[in-house]
């Protein structure tokens, strides 16, 4: 009897670890892919580009998706737009709540005419 229940413990607990750090990895993902449409586009030297007020916003909101993920950051700036090739970068920059400066790299995954696919590191 108490074999069972000692099986079905650790099978329980390892079902919730399991799930929740599904969820974790899930949640707090760091990579995003934004369609270039009027709204979102700009232009950085001739290229099409991310907005940086689109890219300082969707940074700001998954930098911190869960209590336990990352920093709580807030006025995210980018300095330029993303531009819309493989492998760009900017650096964009958050206020944790102490006041102290945090720098966001971001780069592009990858592009194409239509959309960009872009991350950020925490």
């Amino acid at each position: 009897m108490q074999r069972k229940f000692l099986v079905g413990a650790v099978g329980g607990t390892t079902a919730v670890v399991s799930i929740f750090g599904v969820g974790t990895h899930l949640l707090a993902r760091t990579e995003s892919t934004t369609g270039l449409d009027p709204d979102s586009a700009v232009s950085v030297g001739g290229h099409r580009a991310l907005a940086a007020e689109l890219v300082a916003g969707r940074t700001a909101s998954l930098y911190h998706p869960l209590p336990w993920v990352g920093k709580k950051i807030s006025d995210v700036t980018c300095p330029t737009g993303l531009k819309a090739v493989a492998g760009a970068t900017i650096t964009c920059t958050g206020k944790k709540s102490d006041g102290e400066t945090v720098e966001i790299p971001v780069a592009v995954v990858k592009a194409t005419d239509h959309s960009i696919t872009w991350k950020f590191e925490r």
